[in-house]
């Protein structure tokens, strides 16, 4: 059994920031998705999945594992590039079918037509994993505008609630949702202000979910990671906290994407079939309270 404080690099991180939404090309150390490491066991044998912000981080992670799980994925992301196609070909190594879909999940008619395209090419949809999220930090509330307190909730929130109205139609019983909070809904750093307050909504947003989709035979779960070392982080963070990203937790380093995948494949899978409107946290030790 391999010692948790050495599953994966260690702070001080190499200098380095990156333009939002950031590329994983850029990041030194690169992240670990499972690509070396993920062993299925055919746990979502013959499934479909939809997965939101799965060109890279914990979203490509998931899909990596969901595909060596038996599942096929639709990939959403949001703009056309590398990591992206990157996820793709993960998902096909796999043996599974991957179906990229680029643009705006915040514009309700596209997160309409990520379901609709889903259906309709990949057959059904059985797993929702609402993932993708935007990010800035600020020290002072002077730069937080109006505009972007906006845009963080209409892609954090507001898109979870589209596609979730789009999805549940096409959703039989034993179906999953899957959405990304964070230690932040429990802890929130005044510096992500917008962020922190999302994953809270995003958490209550769940439970409420879970009750209402428990009659359709539908579980409704979150996973709240901890500081995970994806490429959001370089992008929208100040130089000194990534250097020290993931320092202040009880092993002593931020998680890799690869660490949550197990997570989100446990509450996909029938492993998982008595939880619902659960929150489970994927923190490096850092506790909920």
């Amino acid at each position: 059994m391999s010692d948790p404080r050495h599953a994966g690099p260690s702070a001080p991180n190499p200098a380095q920031q990156q333009e939002p939404p950031g590329t994983t090309g850029e990041m030194n150390p690169r992240p670990d998705h499972g690509e070396d490491s993920y062993r299925g066991k055919g746990l979502l044998t013959g499934k479909v999945a939809l997965i939101t912000g799965a060109d890279s981080g914990i979203g490509r992670a998931v899909a990596n594992a969901y595909a060596r799980e038996g599942a096929d994925v639709a990939i959403a992301y949001l703009e056309e590039h590398e990591d992206a196609r990157e996820t793709g070909r993960l998902v096909e190594a796999a043996g599974r079918r991957a179906l990229l879909l680029p643009g705006d999940i915040g514009d309700l008619k596209h997160a309409q037509s990520l379901v609709e395209r889903t259906v309709s090419e990949l057959g059904r949809l059985d797993i929702l994993v609402n993932n993708a999220a935007m990010q800035r930090t600020h020290e002072i509330l002077e730069d937080l505008t109006v505009e972007e307190w906006e845009a963080t909730f209409r892609t954090n929130i507001h898109a979870m609630f589209y596609l979730v109205k789009a999805a549940v139609p096409h959703m039989k019983p034993g179906s999953a949702i899957i959405n990304t909070t964070s230690v932040q809904w429990k802890n929130p750093s005044p510096q992500l202000l917008a962020y922190a307050a999302t994953k809270a909504a995003i958490a209550n947003f769940t439970g409420g979910l879970a009750q209402m989709l428990g009659e359709k035979g539908i579980r409704v779960n979150a996973v709240a990671p901890g500081p995970i070392w994806t490429p959001l982080i370089p992008a929208t963070m100040p130089e000194e906290k990534v250097k020290s990203f993931g320092k202040d937790t009880a092993l002593a380093r931020a998680g890799q994407p690869g660490e949550l995948a197990p997570a989100y494949v446990l509450l996909a899978s029938d492993e998982g079939s008595y939880m619902s409107g659960a929150i489970v946290p994927v923190t490096g030790g850092r506790p909920l309270l």
